[in-house]
Parts: C-alpha cells; sequence; structure tokens
C-alpha cells in the first residue's frame, strides 16, 4: 500500500495523492499531476520553487532541515515557522503539506 499524501493548492483545494515511499514530496506532488511546483532545480536543493508549508503536527516528524535548505528558504519573502523545500522531505503517510504562494 502506497502513503498518502494530501496536498492542499493555491487555491485551496486538497488533493489526496498516492506516493511511493522513497519518493521527495516534491516528485510525488509533480507526479500526482499537480503543476503549481516548478522545481526548476529538480530536487537538487538548488533553488527554492518547490516551496510547501508541513502541517504543524507533521513537523515533528520530519527529519531537520540541512544549511542548504534553511538558506535557499532565508530568500522567500512567504517563508514561515513551518516552510520547507518539498524536494528534501520523503513522503510518509499522513503526511499533509500546502504549496506556498509563489515568491
Amino acid at each position: 500500500m502506497m502513503p498518502m499524501l494530501s496536498v492542499t493548492t493555491r487555491d485551496g483545494s486538497v488533493r489526496a495523492l498516492d506516493g511511493q515511499v522513497g519518493l521527495s514530496v516534491m516528485e510525488a506532488i509533480r507526479d500526482g499531476g499537480i503543476d503549481e511546483l516548478p522545481a526548476i532545480c529538480g530536487g537538487c536543493c538548488s533553488c527554492a520553487t518547490c516551496h510547501v508549508y508541513v502541517d504543524v503536527a507533521d513537523l515533528a516528524l520530519l527529519p531537520p532541515m540541512g544549511a542548504d535548505e534553511d538558506d535557499l528558504l532565508d530568500g522567500s519573502p512567504n517563508r514561515t515557522d513551518r516552510s520547507r523545500l518539498s524536494c528534501q522531505i520523503a513522503v510518509f503517510d499522513g503526511l499533509r503539506v500546502t504549496i506556498a504562494p509563489e515568491d
């Protein structure tokens, strides 16, 4: 059984996606047909175009943010305490994210 990922798009609609274990959240969103994440660098943590907000209840389940991810998010005027780059977090069952506004 594939993990279920809940994605809130910029218009507020919620999409439930099946995400393969081992995929990044960015890959699952892209493969799920949501085109709101340009992910220009393709998941190499060198842009910030896959910025999402993680549900507050799920934040503690994620690995700590790396320095590169932190630096990239510092450049976003839309950064919050729930911000993560979706290329840097893995899909797990029940994860809920919201796509951040475009910078």
